[in-house]
């Protein structure tokens, strides 16, 4: 079988007939032998996993979640956007390996219709949602790598007596397809065995569906519910209510406040407040979104929640610094070892891939010229380096590559030997 028979339907059935492609919402599937599992029957229905809360869980609806969908939008979002670096070694400096076989694909166009931004954000959504991302290596002449196809369909993972693994995919017609370690990127979360990455959504699946339930009541009670400000009561009747409410109205408004109102025939004017019901319920929905932060790895304060405190600094900086440092550097890793390890030939040891995170470092402009000032200084920056960090192009005749040396800094073993020929009493260094 050709390796595009994977994608092709067998029985000639029509498009309009196929199945579409299912999202499996967690790695837990893997663990489920018994077929009468009444998660396997929520699955195949095309539901998700049930939580405790009573709603069903998958990648749709957990992404109707606000805090979910923002925390997903963000960690899927770096690493779509931050550049990844293709270098090579040679010596001490490094170059653009722009004549490596993973340069086209990786950084130009992977397949024929994503690009390199909506190929990463596609894998690494798969990472976060199923605790793995697959995508098929398809090869030219000469082994090159022409593309890579994101393989979103169900996927099995067996190891082998050899300890290689084989993949085995089901197609969206509900084929399934056999497929070599060598022809699979597979990019792996957090894992418990080494073969299958662990769902953030599989174990947040709780939390998320108590936050869908609450959404759920909250929206019962703007369709069905009531809401007052006041309440006026009285033991007997109001012989006038459409006097009543005309009255009422001339201390409606900002120009009418803290008017003296007077109550005629017995009437008392109660104010109504939150209940303890309701204060309650707003707590549990920023607690609930707190805790989908902590899944995610994503600081609250980026998803809209700014009444928790932080330990990780007193400034926006600081903690955007952190997030990218115990968060972003964790799937940047993964990336990173997941290309060298499925892409990168082994005949080619000074090629390395890098995901470069300066953008998200990127200080303020000031703080960067004053760093800029520093490195000029003290001599490990030339103007070009700088020019070359902020984007710009090199100065011209080559007159920005020179090194600086501060006029009071030298090599003391030199400075010594010069002090002792001009002074032969002088002490010297041993």
């Amino acid at each position: 079988m050709g390796i595009f028979d994977i994608f092709r339907s067998r029985g000639g059935v029509p498009v309009e007939q196929r199945r579409e492609p299912r999202v499996m919402a967690s790695a837990e599937v893997s663990s489920i032998a018994d077929l009468d599992d009444p998660r396997i029957q929520e699955y195949l229905r095309g539901r998700g996993f049930g939580s405790e809360a009573g709603a069903p869980v998958n990648p749709h609806s957990a992404l109707k979640v606000a805090t979910a969908f923002r925390c997903a939008a963000i960690i899927n979002g770096a690493i779509a956007t931050l550049p990844m670096d293709i270098k090579r070694r040679t010596g001490n400096t490094r170059v653009d390996a722009n004549d490596a076989i993973i340069w086209d694909v990786l950084k130009t166009k992977p397949n024929p219709w994503q690009t390199p931004s909506e190929f990463k954000r596609l894998m690494q959504m798969m990472v976060l949602m199923r605790g793995n991302g697959y995508a098929l290596i398809v090869r030219g002449a000469f082994g090159k790598i022409k593309w890579l196809i994101p393989l979103v369909g169900a996927m099995q993972v067996k190891q082998n007596t050899d300890f290689t693994l084989t993949y085995t995919y089901t197609r969206p017609d509900g084929a399934q397809i056999t497929i070599a370690q060598e022809d699979i990127l597979h990019l792996r979360g957090m894992s418990l065995d080494g073969i299958n990455g662990l769902s953030v959504l599989g174990f947040a699946r709780e939390t998320i569906g108590i936050s869908i339930q609450s959404e759920k009541h909250l929206a019962k009670v703007f369709k069905n519910g009531t809401s007052v400000g006041t309440v006026l009561s009285t033991a007997g009747e109001v012989d006038d209510r459409e006097r009543l409410k005309a009255d009422l109205e001339e201390y409606r408004g900002a120009e009418n406040a803290h008017k003296t109102l007077i109550l005629e025939g017995g009437l008392k004017w109660e104010k109504v407040d939150l209940s303890n019901l309701d204060l309650q319920f707003i707590q549990n929905r920023e607690i609930t979104a707190t805790e989908i932060c902590m899944f995610f790895g994503v600081p609250p304060f980026m998803v809209g929640l700014t009444t928790k405190q932080t330990s990780w600094g007193s400034g926006v900086e600081q903690m955007g610094i952190g997030f990218v440092a115990y968060t972003l550097q964790d799937w940047f890793t993964m990336w990173q070892d997941a290309i060298k390890r499925d892409l990168q030939p082994p005949d080619d040891p000074t090629l390395y891939v890098r995901i470069n995170p300066s953008g998200l470092l990127r200080a303020d402009i000031k703080t960067r010229v004053l760093s800029y000032a520093v490195g000029r200084q003290w001599g490990w920056w030339s103007a070009d380096d700088v020019r070359e960090m902020e984007d710009e192009n090199p100065l011209p005749d080559g007159i920005g590559q020179t090194y600086l040396q501060a006029v009071n800094m030298q090599d003391a073993s030199k400075a010594t030997a010069d002090l002792a020929a001009h002074d032969p009493n002088a002490p010297t260094s041993k």
